[in-house]
């Protein structure tokens, strides 16, 4: 599990990202097509062409992390917008890494009674 705190801004890159970029090629992008600071310990996520692999950048206060994750299965959802980066809570980022679509999560009924 990413340990993004509670509190952070997700922001995803709309469209496809090359993935052989590493720190430095990542947080350029944050600063020059997203318009943000790679620095400010909001995390970025990525995602690579075939949409099997995404990267997420995201600074912890002491340096850039980079984690990836590669389902084998099947491909991440990712947002249709024609904008540079979609807003996501900490919640939604846990989802998505899980192959969950995170745009309409099915919530399960409460029980009436217990027992």
């Amino acid at each position: 599990m990413i340990p993004v705190p509670s509190g952070s801004r997700v922001w995803l890159a709309t469209g496809h990202t090359d993935m052989r970029k590493g720190f430095d090629g990542l947080a350029s992008l944050v600063q020059d097509h997203l318009a943000r600071d790679p620095f400010s310990g909001q995390a970025f996520v990525f995602r690579g062409r075939q949409g099997h692999l995404i990267k997420v950048l995201w600074w912890d206060g002491q340096g850039l992390c980079l984690f990836a994750e590669r389902l084998e299965k099947g491909r991440f959802v990712w947002p249709a917008t024609a904008g540079a980066a979609a807003a996501l809570t900490p919640a939604q980022l846990a989802m998505l890494l899980e192959g969950i679509d995170w745009r309409a999560p099915v919530r399960t009924d409460r029980p009436r009674i217990a027992g």
